[in-house]
């Protein structure tokens, strides 16, 4: 029987759709994500956002370009999840390794392609001092490169004598007692771990079915490589000291000018980092806030030191804590060296600091300029009166930090400590005057009569 007129026309428009879609799956193009170097912060919104692009492009598909000796197992596995939770083809292309965090990654890929002299594997964690993390760890790793290899389709146990060098592999070939597996590209072949070896990406993508389609390399913007660089350890400790000792030069001195501006910024750039990289959240920055706070009430209005500055300081040290180790997961809890060492690192800095601020601070032209403004054109005569105070006594009118003013002789004068911190009502003794600049000292006596200010 003949197709009826309006059948012919639904056929032949659905024949029209298919060569249309055929024809817009040529022009798809192929995105490519570069997996190179360490995997360490910043990676994960950098593929995050690589992803988001192909998918708006509608890419036929993206591929991981992999060359890198591993990293951070946190960012390896948001990574991975990326990967598998992708509705878009991928590809990983091993040029030339993917060792670690690395194999793990490259395991999420549909399709593995590997260049000559590649290698695959090694993928055991280790803490910060490069020793075999816990069991816990171990298992850890073990069962994420499990799922992950039976998510797409390899053999489970070659990708956990990856991690585990005590397991037995039945394949007496790849049999290396009391080692890691790593696969060689004709080892991955074999096993079926590798779909293609070539040696370049375009034979590559030529070998699994997408040859001749353009290619688009997502690059990392600037503000990627920024954040990869601010939480580094060594700049986020560098950070971290620069911070805390403005905040130190400001109370010090109570002149929030530009060194404190300094500490503030670095402690802005350094919260700011650990946000983007998702790593510190809203609540431990309200945290730092709400430390700093406390640590004033307890230095300007509450005299002396006691427990709401301790829980100040606490408040800081546990905000920056958890901005350095990001969300505690199975992976985090065992991965603590990493912000102890950074803040071990920051604290020594800091200690070297403060030091350095508590022996020549006081003593410095440039500090006694900001705080005591000593005219220029003081006259011999007031030069005269300023060294009779020496070996004067007397008591702190306000809190000493270490500047402040002191009654002496019945007189209010500017003065400053040799670095400590005196309370207002303190006793007092003038212990060295340098021009116009009268050094003070905290004497046995605690609290002076008003009118006791003779010495």
């Amino acid at each position: 029987m003949k197709p009826s007129r309006p059948m012919l026309a639904a056929m032949l428009a659905a024949l029209a759709l298919i060569v249309a879609g055929e024809v817009r799956a040529q022009d798809r193009p192929v995105y490519v994500v570069e997996i190179t170097g360490e995997v360490d912060l910043g990676l994960t919104s950098y593929v995050r956002r690589a992803f988001a692009e192909a998918d708006a492009a509608g890419a036929a598909a993206v591929v991981l370009h992999v060359n890198t000796f591993g990293g951070r197992v946190d960012v390896a596995t948001e990574v991975r999840d990326i990967v598998l939770n992708s509705a878009i083809p991928t590809i990983a292309f091993v040029d030339k390794r993917a060792i670690s965090a690395g194999a793990l990654i490259t395991l999420a890929a549909d399709s593995i392609a590997m260049a000559p002299g590649g290698s695959l594997g090694a993928a055991t964690p280790v803490d910060g001092s490069g020793e075999k993390a816990s069991e816990k760890m171990v298992s850890y790793m073990r069962g994420e490169m499990r799922a992950t290899a039976e998510q797409s389709g390899r053999n489970p146990a070659l990708a956990e004598a990856m991690v585990d060098e005590t397991l037995a592999i039945t394949d007496s070939l790849l049999q290396r007692p009391g080692q890691l597996l790593t696969l060689t590209t004709e080892e991955a072949l074999r096993v079926g771990y590798a779909d293609a070896d070539a040696a370049t990406l375009p034979v590559a993508l030529e070998k699994l079915g997408f040859g001749g389609l353009p290619i688009v390399t997502i690059s990392m913007s600037w503000s990627e490589h920024l954040v990869t660089f601010l939480t580094s350890p060594f700049v986020s400790s560098l950070l971290i000291m620069l911070g805390l000792g403005g905040l130190f030069y400001g109370i010090k001195t109570g002149h929030f000018g530009v060194v404190a501006t300094i500490g503030l910024g670095a402690i802005s750039l350094f919260f700011g980092a650990q946000y983007v990289a998702e790593l510190a959240n809203f609540l431990e920055i309200l945290m730092f806030l709400a430390g700093i706070v406390l640590l004033a009430i307890e230095i300007f209005v509450i005299p002396g030191f006691g427990v709401v500055g301790i829980l100040g300081i606490v408040m800081m040290l546990t905000s920056l804590f958890l901005a350095l180790g990001g969300s505690f997961t199975a992976t985090s809890y065992d991965s603590l060296a990493v912000p102890l060492y950074t803040l071990a690192g920051s604290f020594v800095g800091l200690s070297i600091i403060v030091a350095l601020m508590v022996r020549y601070l006081p003593g410095s032209s440039a500090f006694s300029h900001l705080v005591l403004q000593t005219p220029a054109t003081a006259t011999s005569h007031e030069l005269a009166e300023t060294r009779d105070l020496l070996g004067a006594e007397g008591r702190a009118l306000t809190t000493l930090r270490p500047a402040g003013v002191a009654l002496l002789r019945n007189e209010r004068c500017d003065v400053i400590t040799e670095g400590e911190y005196i309370s207002a009502g303190e006793a007092v003794r003038v212990v060295r005057v340098e021009g116009r600049k009268v050094v003070v000292r905290r004497t046995e006596a605690r609290e002076l009569a008003s009118g006791d200010a003779d010495a």
